[in-house]
């Protein structure tokens, strides 16, 4: 959204940063990764997304004078240098990350950063945020265009979600799920995204009659007319009302390129049957039929299974809030530090096994059945470790005697240099570009890992070098 975010940070970034100012630590490079530990909604996969916003907030980073002195006024911070230094501050390392509709998965970095570390800790937060709440959001209605059997999901969670900034990023990684337009106009401008909408019950209460509002709608719009008919009476006084205003407009205007009704509430699956049946009765065959009212990919895959005539979703609430799971629990760690110019690894260890993070500088490896363009296994390795010649094994970092060999696969990175030495190096792609890249990549996933209810979990491995290298920290922590 072209913001400057360069305020958007937890205080525990700026006391870190004059911390490592006043110990003389503040140009000591490091390397942190960006990952998350769990997919959501107990899906097989996650979708990254949020890219773009992040190299608009890289390429934003400044502090305003009154920034600055509101800085000071907390007086926290007592040494006046320390000001000077965020008043010239720019990111002038380096950052890779997965592009943006790529299939990720638990443990594996999103995102690499590699420079200096009073540079490093300030950007975690609005990494995390950005990353974290667009994946999710992408994510989410991914699994609906799943369950949907080829029906257009219509996002419009805007008056739902929790912030302006929320709806309008929301509004953009629904796309990337998969979603076939918004009726965020604000989103549809800043990202060029496709925008739909009708009207609203207020529309129909603010005439005399239903009837006559059906009827001014359609002299405004007769080429985009779908009608809500649930005001007062769906089947008594909705439909056959709209179907009078078809008739009309056919006359008078010739068939629409568009045009049907919308169902808000009640029981859709059997009301989207009578109306379908109505409307067919009455020629408009190819009037479409449009449900919306607190829609999830659940009660979705439930209309689909009643064999519900309906032809495209709205979805607000359970979309644009990511309601049964609000956040991805994106972490930012530390994963070396250089010292004495050699590169050295860090390791959180933690009672919680799945909380041990994997360290040393890295890079992922997606190795694909060549035969069949089937993903196998993704390899977290060193970053300068070759790739091994096929066959090679791979075994569980957790359960190592679950192995399996690799061999005829063709492979590449899934982390792309994004700012080299400070320099934006990366074009980013348009909207249409990353949605194919979604289905790209989910056409390399098998049926069972993306299956909706407990799919197969996809294997992210540790290399034999990396993880000798984690026990080894391991076993030395005292």
């Amino acid at each position: 959204m072209n913001t400057n975010l360069s305020m958007f940070a937890d205080l525990y970034q700026f006391t870190m940063m004059y911390g490592y100012y006043k110990t003389g630590k503040m140009d000591d490079e490091v390397a942190f990764d960006l990952f998350f530990r769990k997919n959501p909604f107990q899906n097989g996969y996650t979708i990254a997304a949020g890219l773009e916003t992040v190299i608009q907030y890289i390429q934003n980073l400044s502090f305003s004078e009154s920034e600055i002195e509101f800085l000071k006024s907390t007086g926290i911070f007592q040494d006046e240098r320390f000001f000077d230094y965020l008043k010239n501050l720019s990111f002038t390392g380096d950052l890779y990350a997965v592009p943006e509709g790529t299939i990720v998965f638990p443990n594996e970095p999103i995102i690499k950063v590699k420079t200096r570390l009073f540079e490093a800790q300030f950007i975690e937060t609005a990494l995390l945020t950005q990353i974290g709440h667009q994946s999710l959001i992408a994510t989410k209605a991914n699994r609906m265009v799943k369950v949907s059997k080829g029906k257009p999901i219509l996002e419009f969670g805007a008056r739902r979600a929790q912030g302006v900034e929320s709806a309008v990023l929301g509004s953009r990684a629904a796309i990337i799920g998969g979603c076939s337009s918004t009726s965020n106009v604000k989103a549809g401008k800043e990202f060029n995204l496709m925008i739909s909408g009708t009207h609203a019950h207020s529309w129909i209460m603010s005439f005399e009659s239903e009837l006559e509002a059906f009827r001014s709608y359609a002299e405004l719009f007769p080429d985009q007319l779908i009608l809500l008919v649930d005001t007062y009476d769906t089947l008594k006084s909705g439909l056959p009302n709209a179907i009078k205003i078809f008739k009309q407009v056919f006359k008078k205007h010739g068939k629409p390129q568009k045009y049907g009704i919308r169902l808000d509430s009640g029981d859709l699956a059997y009301l989207s049957k009578k109306a379908r049946e109505s409307l067919d009765q009455s020629g408009f065959y190819d009037a479409i039929i449009v449900a919306s009212n607190e829609l999830d990919e659940y009660t979705i895959r439930e209309l689909e299974s009643q064999d519900a005539k309906i032809d495209a979703y709205g979805v607000g609430t359970k979309l644009i809030t990511a309601y049964d799971q609000p956040a991805l629990g994106c972490v930012y760690k530390l994963a070396s530090e250089k010292i004495n110019n050699k590169w050295v690894p860090k390791i959180k260890r933690s009672e919680n096994p799945e909380k041990i993070t994997n360290p040393c500088l890295k890079k992922v490896v997606r190795f694909v059945n060549e035969d069949k363009n089937e993903a196998l296994v993704d390899l977290i390795m060193l970053e300068d470790e070759k790739i091994p010649s096929q066959p090679f094994e791979v075994f569980d970092p957790i359960h190592t005697w679950k192995r399996k060999i690799v061999q005829q696969c063709k492979w590449f990175e899934l982390l792309q240099p994004i700012y080299l030495k400070g320099g934006l190096v990366y074009q980013s792609p348009s909207i249409s570009e990353i949605v194919d890249n979604v289905k790209e990549n989910l056409d390399q996933f098998s049926k069972e890992h993306k299956r909706f209810s407990k799919p197969h979990v996809y294997h992210v491995d540790l290399s034999q070098k990396l993880w000798d290298m984690k026990m080894k920290l391991l076993a030395e922590i005292k």
